[in-house]
């Protein structure tokens, strides 16, 4: 059974709320660009590349709905401009449900039978990923799950001192040796820890930085090797966490770290706080890794399980 079991109103509030500043980023220069206008021509179509490319769409992903576009505009001969917004948005929902290729959107799943489950998160410091996953501790032992975490980034104090912090706010256990200790020891031992309680779910903490992308791939490739001398099957999630708000560096962020371990699933931050939401778009459209979830406020459940429809909806939402 997933953490939400259906989007309630209040999510639906914080969604439209957490995706304001980009909305109003994306369409009052729409309205802009089509003033004065009554077809789709060259001219609007480059303006739309522009405000798309800006907004964090990535040069690639915009490429492919601006050719959507112009074959829609081709075969329908007319399209007015009043329209652009209703074509756009369907675009944008056919891309994201095209690039649903390895597997569903929505939050993690715990499978029946496969417990204790592994979920082992990365990401650079700085993008909430002690906030990601306190609050996903949180939402598991709402559902009645027990959950157990591991402070495996051990190369900063801070950070098993937040970890710690978070636990305590979710109501959790967490196994945690302190700063400079052996992340892949601490990994074993939560997970030896956790196996021996019968937890539901683990989750694990990782470094936000190592020296160069080789200590990164093998730091990681050890936590996973002692983890598996536990449960060979571990971890069963590498989650991802980015920072909406660096736009086209996340999606940097994220072609490091795809090629530095095999990540599953994703999770975009502090979308309320930026105008850069587009980017959303552009990293399931170019990595094809479900985003489960967005950051969209402070709140315990503003980490929402990213619903495509849902999301497309808010955007353009009173456009």
């Amino acid at each position: 059974m997933g953490i939400f079991s259906f989007f309630s109103k209040d999510k639906k509030e914080s969604l439209d709320k957490g995706l304001e500043k980009t909305k109003d980023n994306f369409f009052s220069r729409i309205s802009r660009a089509i003033v004065g206008k009554t077809t789709v021509d060259d001219d609007v179509l480059d303006e739309l590349e522009e405000i798309l490319v800006s907004g964090d769409v990535g040069v690639d992903t915009t490429l492919k709905i601006i050719k959507r576009i112009e074959a829609r505009v081709a075969r329908d001969k007319y399209v007015n401009t009043s329209e652009l917004n209703k074509i756009l948005k369907e675009e944008v929902a056919s891309l994201l449900e095209e690039n649903n290729s390895k597997g569903n959107d929505s939050e993690i799943t715990i499978p029946a039978g496969k417990k204790p489950y592994v979920i082992m998160v990365v990401g650079v410091n700085g993008v909430g990923k002690t906030t990601t996953i306190g609050k996903l501790a949180w939402q598991f032992k709402s559902q009645g799950k027990s959950v157990l975490l591991g402070a495996a980034d051990t190369f900063r104090a801070a950070a098993v001192d937040q970890l710690k912090v978070w636990s305590e706010r979710a109501g959790v256990p967490i196994v945690a040796q302190g700063m400079g200790a052996d992340p892949a020891a601490v990994a074993f031992d939560t997970v030896q820890s956790g196996a021996a309680q019968n937890a539901d779910v683990i989750i694990i903490d990782t470094a936000g930085r190592l020296h160069n992308k080789v200590n990164l791939m093998n730091e990681l490739g050890k936590i996973k090797k002692v983890m598996q001398k536990v449960l060979p099957d571990a971890p069963h999630e590498v989650l991802l966490v980015l920072d909406a708000s660096t736009g086209q560096n996340a999606i940097s962020q994220c072609r490091e770290f795809t090629n530095a371990t095999q990540v599953t699933a994703l999770a975009l931050t502090k979308l309320d706080g930026t105008a850069k939401g587009g980017v959303v778009i552009g990293i399931s459209d170019q990595f094809r890794i479900p985003v489960k979830y967005i950051g969209v406020g402070e709140k315990m459940e503003d980490l929402q399980a990213f619903n495509k429809n849902e999301f497309v909806d808010s955007l353009f939402k009173g456009a």
